[in-house]
């Protein structure tokens, strides 16, 4: 496939109303067919809800559930089960929130007002329940698709040669990088190489070609690893947008569950990852809009924040925890329109919240947690609600079947200087029929806002200036 052919057009459309801010809702409840909400969608692609502003971004690159129509190929394998992509995404939750619970704050980037977005999608096609986007590699340009997360700093992608005992069996072929005119290995003895070594991304020297090579692992949350030769390439974020020393992980050893993706863009906060990277382009900000539902798409968007029009976002402050974590502030939950009496020394004692793409359900302290769950059930009698089960991790989940709709509790989040976000009802509540939320432990530990509770929000990452935004119904 060409490289022009890689990105897919933006259609603008209506604004989708997600109310945010103000006082409690004069209700409370939103009541939602469950044909269109809890059951399998049909396997057709729309981007007709996604509201990008023009005036923050020029270029387009798509985002989307990479286990849904949206993403860049279709399924042709049975996808993991709820219980085990819910597994994974509890591992992940349990490693960042004990590597977050021992941070501290990291210098932020400077800023500029370059921009570029990318269309997202949920990974419906490469079997998980985050979200991927499509750029391309090398040159000519080879179209990956690549899981979008926050949570970590080193991107990579599998390459060949590389057998199928030493890589999983993605949907793409490898990225090779003997076909690409602009391809190299990083050497090791170079300051790049060192400075891998010295944020924990690096694994000695590998001889290849007569040359020593800087090699990279990473030891992810769910026990899977990734290694291989520390690289640097062109990469392609839309047609006629490329970054030209990018550096990422060329990997040839993996083990764990990987599912059918190419590879991985990290966001985080530490220098190796591509919003540091290209912070002299695009100011170290950038945002991206998670979709409801699979079927639909979002964005990702490199710059743009400091001088562009942000009238429709709600901003609240944001440190960078471990050099990698975007961390806010919980200050209160409503329930129904209702506030929980939630003690404030709660999320005082807490260390924040993680802001999370790769996290799929929130994590709360315990006495948050407690009372979300009492008031969410308590608002939710009519529906049966079925035996906790250990496997997924969450204790709150409903038998909905033979009802032709639900009426689901408003939810809402206050953040430092009284931010609210009022969660889309019920895609950024219920997952499959089950609270999006759940315990994390002491109420002296981080939590984590996992990407079920920020669909259909563009949350917009100002690092330069410390602070995260909101803004409804972007897609």
């Amino acid at each position: 496939m060409a490289a022009s052919h890689l990105f897919v057009c933006i259609i603008l459309c209506t604004y989708y109303s997600v109310a945010h801010g103000g006082d409690d809702d004069e209700h409370g409840f939103v009541t939602v067919l469950t044909s269109r909400s809890f059951q399998p969608e049909a396997a057709e692609c729309s981007t007709s809800r996604v509201n990008l502003e023009p005036s923050r971004a020029t270029a387009f690159v798509p985002l989307a559930h990479r286990h849904g129509p949206c993403a860049p190929s279709s399924q042709t394998s049975e996808m993991p089960s709820f219980t085990e992509r819910l597994r994974r995404s509890r591992a992940r939750a349990n490693y960042i929130m004990s590597r977050a619970s021992k941070g501290t704050v990291s210098t932020l980037a400077d800023d500029d007002d370059a921009n570029v977005t990318i269309p997202a999608h949920l990974g419906g096609s490469v079997d998980s329940l985050e979200y991927v986007v499509t750029v391309g590699l090398g040159t000519p340009a080879v179209p990956q698709v690549v899981l979008m997360d926050t949570g970590s700093d080193l991107s990579w992608v599998q390459c060949a040669p590389c057998n199928s005992t030493a890589c999983y069996p993605q949907k793409d072929p490898l990225f090779d990088p003997s076909k690409s005119s602009t391809y190299a290995p990083i050497p090791c003895d170079t300051g790049a190489c060192r400075n891998l070594t010295a944020d924990d991304y690096g694994d000695g020297c590998v001889t290849s070609g007569g040359g020593s090579q800087c090699a990279f692992a990473i030891e992810y949350g769910d026990g899977s690893h990734t290694r291989g030769v520390y690289s640097k390439e062109t990469l392609t974020l839309a047609p006629g947008v490329t970054v030209e020393d990018f550096h990422f992980g060329c990997a040839d050893d993996q083990d764990g569950s990987n599912d059918r993706y190419d590879g991985l863009v990290g966001l985080g906060g530490a220098p190796e990852s591509l919003v540091v990277r290209t912070s002299s382009v695009y100011g170290g900000a950038f945002s991206y809009c998670l979709p409801a539902q699979n079927s639909e798409a979002g964005f990702l968007a490199l710059g743009g924040a400091p001088s562009a029009n942000t009238s429709g976002f709600v901003f609240t402050p944001m440190r960078v925890e471990v050099a990698t974590f975007y961390v806010v502030n919980l200050t209160g939950i409503s329930v129904g329109g209702k506030q929980l009496d939630i003690p404030p020394a709660v999320f005082s004692k807490s260390t924040g919240m993680v802001i999370d793409s790769g996290t799929v359900v929130t994590e709360l302290p315990n006495t948050a947690y407690s009372a979300l769950r009492t008031a969410f059930r308590s608002a939710m009698t009519a529906y049966p609600l079925l035996p906790p089960n250990d496997d997924l991790g969450v204790d709150t989940c409903y038998n909905l079947t033979g009802f032709s709709n639900v009426t689901v509790p408003t939810v809402a989040l206050t953040f430092d200087g009284g931010v609210r976000i009022d969660l889309d009802v019920p895609n950024g509540i219920l997952l499959e029929g089950c609270l999006a939320f759940q315990e994390a432990g002491p109420d002296e530990f981080p939590g984590i806002l996992g990407n079920v509770n920020q669909r259909t929000f563009e949350v917009l990452y100002d690092v330069s200036h410390g602070k995260v935004g909101f803004r409804a119904g972007a897609c």
